[in-house]
């Protein structure tokens, strides 16, 4: 979560009010009253838990729920329990984050969620040869006070025009790599779905802030052949270029 907005929400919640944190393993919210997550209590904290937050924590292993939050039952809280449910970085990785949306709306009076934005989710080689983070599963885009959910599908991975570039990326802050919605009743959320392979494009073109602004073509085959060595296997390589070597021939399968 951006630290400028996790400030923001400590500023707004008064002593007694109830917080619910959705998905808060990795990083727990600390005020959080409860925790909602897929994960067990114990392993809590794993990117950056400082042990002045764990030692400032609210909730408890009783409060802790472990359950999947796209699951068809109900979360187990009545209507408008919570003054605040958080929900950061999360929605892009789960199978069914309007369900997830709905729930917050249903337990919770106002809340924030926080999501990826198109420069994280356009961009190749964040942690690889595709575009954003391979385990996220949905392009999120706030607009208008809602949420949009668009599956990544596999344009990006053969169109470099709707790919942002790298050191465009590069070139931004931390606050342009996330969006965050805060609500009040219930978020707003739809998924956008496309029938011609056109629209498509055009949706995901809008992501792409800088146009023109390409790698030079050697820098892209520099890169897209480290990548395809490293998935390959050096010595695999290696070894069929020397059996085509001895062979006569000098071309290697891939």
């Amino acid at each position: 979560m951006l630290a400028r907005n996790r400030r923001a929400i400590l500023e707004r919640l008064a002593d007694g009010d109830r917080v619910l944190d959705v998905g808060g393993w990795a990083l727990p919210f600390s005020r959080a009253d409860w925790v909602l997550d897929l994960l067990p209590y114990a392993t809590r904290g794993r990117y950056g838990y400082s042990d002045a937050e764990r030692a400032s924590e609210r909730f408890t292993e009783q409060t802790w729920v472990q359950a999947d939050a796209c699951g068809s039952e109900p979360w187990p809280w009545p209507d408008d329990y919570f003054d605040f449910a958080i929900c950061s970085q999360m929605l892009e990785d789960l199978r069914d984050p309007l369900r997830v949306c709905s729930e917050l709306g249903r337990v919770a009076k106002a809340g924030y969620i926080e999501v990826p934005s198109r420069l994280e989710e356009q961009t190749r080689w964040l942690n690889g040869a595709w575009a954003g983070w391979n385990h996220h599963r949905w392009i999120c885009e706030v607009r208008d006070d809602q949420i949009d959910f668009v599956p990544k599908g596999s344009l990006l991975d053969v169109r470099r025009d709707l790919c942002v570039p790298h050191r465009v990326w590069a070139r931004a802050g931390a606050e342009a790599r996330v969006q965050a919605l805060w609500w009040t009743d219930r978020p707003v959320t739809r998924e956008l779905s496309f029938i011609e392979k056109s629209d498509h494009a055009a949706w995901l073109r809008r992501g792409v802030p800088v146009r023109g602004d390409t790698l030079p073509s050697r820098l892209v085959n520099t890169a897209h052949s480290v990548a395809w060595f490293a998935t390959r296997g050096l010595d695999r390589v290696l070894r069929q270029g020397l059996s085509a070597h001895r062979k006569g021939g000098s071309r290697i399968e891939c």
